[in-house]
């Protein structure tokens, strides 16, 4: 493979002399079947070799040791004696992602479990107890034990045991986050996602009793913040912003239309596929995971539209069966942090400054549109599949434009 790439004797030399040479050339076959160009396959090369001369294959190896041998590489090579070797961010990005990808397929990754955390074994019972016996969504069961994963990551010093572990740690750790710049509400769901943890890890015996109970929070209010999301004027930008020819602005006009539209989540935009599009009914297909249902919606006219010239247009013809794909080699699906990061750009581009800006605030600008267009709480919850009327409520806190409308109602006749 590298023989095609590489035209120059004394450079293909280099390579080829280099260890591992055979493995590291079928790992670059694998990546021009995935579909990767010319250029970028020279740019893998070069982060395989860069770790070659510095690692042991024959014994298991960390994220942390790819990483130094990259930068001792790319260090040495920063005069300019390799093209690929340019020492900005995202190029070292790219080369320790494929380096870690090509040591993982000959089986000498170690382990995250081993690397990161000594309570991995820990937090995989906590999730199975909260999947089997409170039958909480996989969203919910992620995201704590994400939660409990920078927890663990950021003691200092470590813990060899739970029963090592004090309030001072919990306390320090979210008080370290609170000056990152979490919100109250941030950190009031993240000291809950410890408490849980805690109590089900006193509950077992594996850490000091009465800790969950002295774990403390910030005080929030009922209804003390504001959602915010994009003026419905600002999202008609938005969506006339990519309503292009361009390959990428027909994908993400689709995606945009579902958000804005049906007030989806980022998460139920991803986990659509071709099967949940039934054109004969002109309906929808939306998996709820929070509910753990589907939900049918008519399909709007400009949005069917939408997706009709993304799939026909623009899709990449591939045995996938999710409904948005990345453009570019590897085709695979677009993840729900993928959806937030396309609208933040987007957004960001048309100089609107939310916050937060991402996926959720064209949620919000939907239930303010129902709520403006007359609808009813009930009928903006159905819309948004809520299950409570109090979680429409916080979509909807105040109506803007009523209380405009009231301001400028004369009452002096009344005095």
């Amino acid at each position: 493979m590298i023989e095609t790439l590489l035209k120059r004797s004394a450079v293909l030399a280099r390579y080829q002399e280099a260890p591992y040479a055979v493995d590291r050339d079928a790992f670059l076959t694998s990546c021009a079947q995935a579909g990767y160009s010319n250029a970028m396959l020279k740019k893998i090369a070069w982060g395989l070799l860069a770790v070659a001369d510095s690692i042991d294959l024959s014994v298991q190896i960390s994220t942390q040791d790819i990483e130094l041998a990259v930068d001792r590489r790319t260090h040495f090579t920063r005069q300019g004696t390799d093209p690929q070797a340019n020492g900005s961010p995202d190029t070292r990005q790219l080369l320790v992602r494929f380096a870690t990808q090509w040591v993982r397929s000959m089986g000498a990754l170690r382990s995250p479990e081993g690397e990161y955390s000594p309570f991995t074994a820990q937090c995989e019972v906590f999730a199975r107890y909260l999947r089997e016996e409170r039958g909480l969504s996989s969203v919910t069961i992620a995201t704590r034990r994400e939660r409990l994963v920078w927890f663990f990551r950021e003691l200092n010093p470590s813990r060899q045991a739970l029963c090592d572990i004090v309030i001072s740690d919990i306390d320090a750790f979210l008080e370290a986050k609170g000056k990152q710049g979490w919100t109250r509400a941030s950190l009031s769901a993240l000291a809950g996602s410890l408490r849980s943890f805690f109590t089900f890890a006193e509950a077992r015996g594996w850490c000091a009793p009465g800790l969950a109970a002295v774990i403390e929070s910030p005080r929030l209010y009922a209804r003390e913040g504001l959602p915010e999301g994009p003026d419905w004027n600002d999202v008609q930008r938005l969506l006339a912003s990519c309503n292009t020819d361009r390959p990428v602005d027909m994908r993400d006009h689709a995606i945009l239309l579902l958000l804005a539209m049906y007030g989806l989540r980022r998460g139920e935009v991803a986990g659509l596929s071709l099967e949940d599009l039934d054109w004969e009914q002109d309906r929808i297909q939306v998996r709820r995971p929070k509910q753990r249902l589907a939900q049918r919606y008519p399909l709007q006219p400009a949005v069917g539209q939408a997706i009709l010239r993304y799939l026909r247009e623009v899709r990449p013809r591939c045995a996938e069966r999710a409904l948005f794909l990345s453009l570019l080699a590897p085709i695979r699906p677009l993840s729900a942090a993928s959806i937030t990061a396309l609208v933040h750009n987007r957004l960001s581009r048309l100089g609107l400054t939310l916050a937060p800006r991402g996926a959720h605030c064209l949620r919000h600008a939907c239930a303010s549109h129902l709520l403006a267009s007359g609808f009813t709480l009930k009928q903006i919850g159905d819309h948004l599949g809520h299950r409570a009327a109090n979680s429409t409520l916080s979509y909807t806190k105040v109506d803007l434009a009523g209380l405009r409308q009231v301001a400028d109602i004369d009452l002096g006749a009344l005095r």
